[in-house]
């Protein structure tokens, strides 16, 4: 295996120095749910910033589409920024610290509690309306909460499994699991990953380690091996990791993943989505995002199955990417902000991105208007999880320190894949965790 240890972990450094500002905790009274929506729009224009990610395209055309429509309504104009998705969180750290956000902010899901907690997002408990919210999904709630008061909508929430090809799963022989319930044990995943290398797949089973430690891929894509062992990142009460990060449970768990590295059932060489597109390695441990590039290339042989069962039942990411009215925004026009947010939920917004994203709508109207998650639809088993949720699809923990929990769980896997002793690189991630949440007071409720 190569040496990618220093380019990969470049970007731990930048996110594990940044706390998104807390500062502001607590002092500004928009942060606990004051009013800040009265129905007017007073000014004519308002700046986002939104994600480069698969939906970049859609998002430009939503925010063409709002300002031909409901913005030219209202007499206002949003102008929208897209910032590459590995630079995303560094760049809106840099502004928080210099009070300089943009009023409309997209951000990555997990996220939620530290910018809440640091003042730098406000609850829009006072803005959105009763038929709205009750539109929403759950996970779409929960993952927008902090301390009880809705924070972020997004248009969308996240799937995440094994993408296959079901005539290479049938010529070794596997199982073809049904759905959440009947996900591969690890050993009866172990045994398919060695039966498809000896029928010529070199490196079975791919996990986009060519997506490195930027951004949040390898939490999201590999926290769900600790929740399906048995334990997780954190203490969700205490918010500290020693004694679970780093439990028998999961460093048996990653010991196991880190032998599929080791053996070369993984492809840790890969650089883009050919070894996939090209069978190479017929499955794929990614998420909703690759559905549509993995349609065109691999047509009705692509099938969806779940992530393997490491002993305590498959489990699952959820959440993600979702807008919120920046602390400038509501000293600024809460109203404008909102209304474009609004726009960004309705269905006909919603379809337009998940079209594009293969997400999973955020509005059970959406939800329901969509083939792809009717019964034997092909994302079926992304509803299915998410209904499951916390038990199936686990929101990740929500914590003011999450910065921290994402930058040290990725460093280990990442240590992890390149051969370190899995009980170190854990036992050290847990170390720098439970050091923040010190340094920070236990982290103290932003309402203090």
């Amino acid at each position: 295996m190569r040496d990618r240890g220093t380019a990969r972990l470049a970007g731990f450094a930048i996110v594990a120095a940044i706390a998104l500002v807390a500062a502001a905790c607590g002092d500004d009274d928009t942060t606990a749910g004051a009013d800040i929506c009265d129905g007017d729009v007073t000014i004519d224009t308002i700046e986002a910033w939104a994600h480069e990610g698969s939906e970049a395209d859609a998002y430009v055309a939503m925010v063409d589409d709002f300002n031909a429509t409901v913005g030219a309504d209202i007499g206002l104009t949003v102008n929208l920024t897209l910032v590459p998705e590995g630079q995303y969180t560094d760049q809106v750290n840099a502004a928080a610290a210099a009070g300089d956000l943009p009023a409309l902010l997209d951000f990555d899901g997990p996220n939620l509690a530290n910018l809440a907690w640091a003042g730098n997002i406000v609850s829009v408990e006072d803005c959105i309306p009763d038929d709205v919210r009750s539109n929403l999904l759950p996970s779409i709630v929960e993952g927008g909460s902090y301390e009880g008061s809705l924070y972020s909508v997004g248009s969308f929430d996240s799937g995440l499994g094994l993408w296959a090809y079901r005539s290479a799963l049938e010529e070794v022989g596997a199982r073809i699991p049904t759905g959440a319930d009947d996900a591969w044990s690890i050993d009866e995943f172990e045994q398919i990953l060695r039966d498809l290398q000896a029928a010529g797949y070199d490196h079975p089973l791919d996990i986009k380690i060519w997506y490195g430690t930027q951004g949040e891929w390898m939490t999201y894509g590999f926290s769900p091996i600790t929740q399906s062992a048995g334990s997780d990142l954190i203490d969700r009460d205490t918010l500290k990791a020693e004694g679970v990060l780093n439990s028998q449970e999961v460093v048996d768990a990653l010991t196991t993943f880190q032998s599929w590295a080791t053996e070369g059932l993984i492809d840790t060489e890969a650089v883009d989505d050919s070894n996939f597109l090209s069978g190479e390695s017929p499955l794929s441990w990614v998420g909703h995002w690759a559905y549509n590039t993995y349609l065109e290339g691999v047509g009705d042989d692509l099938i969806l199955v779940p992530l393997p069962d490491f002993g305590q039942g498959t489990r699952t990411g959820m959440g993600s990417w979702a807008w919120a009215i920046t602390s400038v925004g509501a000293d600024v026009d809460a109203d404008a902000a909102w209304a474009f947010i609004e726009f960004a939920i309705s269905d006909d917004s919603i379809k337009k991105i998940t079209d594009v994203n293969g997400a999973v709508p955020a509005t059970q109207t959406a939800l329901a208007d969509s083939p792809n998650y009717a019964e034997g639809g092909p994302l079926e088993l992304f509803k299915e999880q998410l209904e499951g949720a916390p038990d199936v699809a686990v929101p990740r923990p929500i914590t003011p320190g999450y910065p921290t929990v994402t930058s040290e769980f990725w460093t280990a896997v990442d240590k992890i894949l390149l051969g370190e002793d899995v009980q170190t690189a854990l036992d050290a991630a847990a170390k720098a965790i439970d050091a923040d949440v010190d340094a920070n007071d236990g982290y103290p409720s932003a309402a203090s």
